[in-house]
């Protein structure tokens, strides 16, 4: 019974040593997970307002560190990736910068940058009526009423909608709030909605009209139908002389008449 006392003893003891080592290890290993920082990802955020169509350099950017693996969209990861590209949007201070809200420049203006590839700029005229009194800024989305004559009375036709507005005179930003009368708005359009608004411009008077940003119903143009083919008339015959009528008997006979 002693040997068998003494045995169950040196058995709990080899067991309760295995489990402290065992659990030593596992805190230890615990410790080093913890001690051992996330080194992260970078994620470049805007330092400033970046207004509409600015270039962007340096001094717009910032760069912070995330938890690896954050889902914070198409981000840039470091500021070379950003320097030279042009807003295509209002970016605030602090603000994740996603690569679809940048455009690369080019040769020519920052304008030219800004239009979509299958678009075109048109610049029009207005005035303080024509520009919905000032109101109208770099952004904001406006349809186009055509008014002409026809037959002495007038006529209007809402000939474009959903129109994108690039800039009000020659500003493309969109840092000001306050109405301001402008001399010409450039409108972002397709080739053919500009061809259409020239022809307007050309025929009578257009006017502006503002839209709520969040209506966005756009209705396609549709393909300008073909000219008339032109009637051909057939040729005249030439009218038959007068003729006279002879009976003789049995035999009918006709002459021309003659004058």
């Amino acid at each position: 019974m002693k040997r068998r006392g003494l045995m169950m003893v040196m058995l709990s003891l080899v067991f309760g040593a295995a489990a402290a080592w065992s659990a030593k290890n596992w805190v230890e290993q615990r410790a080093r997970v913890t001690q051992t920082p996330d080194a992260g990802a970078t994620v470049v955020v805007a330092a400033m307002e970046i207004p509409y169509g600015t270039v962007i350099e340096g001094r717009h950017l910032n760069v912070i560190t995330v938890p690896t693996g954050t889902s914070l969209g198409n981000n840039f990861g470091n500021i070379k990736e950003v320097e030279g590209l042009i807003a295509a949007q209002k970016v605030l201070a602090g603000e994740v910068l996603l690569k679809e809200r940048f455009t690369k420049g080019g040769a020519g203006s920052t304008l030219a940058a800004l239009i979509k590839p299958d678009m075109r700029a048109v610049t029009v005229r207005v005035d303080d009526v024509v520009g919905v009194a000032g109101f109208l800024l770099p952004g904001n989305r406006v349809d186009v009423v055509a008014a002409r004559k026809v037959n002495d009375r007038a006529t209007t036709e809402t000939i474009l909608m959903n129109i994108h507005v690039l800039a009000v005179d020659q500003t493309s930003t969109q840092d000001k709030s306050e109405p301001v009368v402008v001399r010409a708005v450039t409108l972002e359009m397709t080739p053919q909605e500009a061809e259409v608004l020239v022809r307007a411009r050309e025929e009578g008077r257009i006017q502006l009209t503002l839209r709520n940003p969040t209506d966005e119903f756009r209705p396609q143009l549709a393909a300008e139908p073909p000219p008339p083919r032109p009637v051909v008339k057939p040729a005249r015959t030439p009218p038959r002389p007068p003729s006279v009528t002879i009976i003789r008997g049995t035999l009918v006979d006709t002459a021309e008449k003659s004058s």
